[in-house]
């Protein structure tokens, strides 16, 4: 999951990070949608253009930190009531 934005974020993070260092972007498929100033408005953006389809927020210049909630990942857990 994720693995096309993750390799285009790898192969632009350092130029990004040069221009817009400790912003948030956001990425969808192989498109840096945006850059933001708070992690709150890149995920309000993603939410917003992409609704429950999956996109990457990362801040530039951070180390990855990778997070896992295993009911979502197992569908334990549905957004749906």
């Amino acid at each position: 999951m994720l693995e096309k934005e993750r390799q285009f974020y790898a192969a632009n993070s350092k130029e990004w990070v040069q221009a817009h260092p400790g912003k948030f972007v956001l990425v969808k498929d192989e498109t840096l949608v945006g850059v933001f100033n708070t992690i709150d408005e890149a995920l309000a953006a993603g939410a917003s253009k992409y609704g429950l389809s999956s996109f990457l927020v990362r801040q530039l210049g951070q180390d990855e930190q990778v997070v896992t909630i295993p009911a979502l990942t197992l569908g334990l857990l549905r957004a749906d009531p």
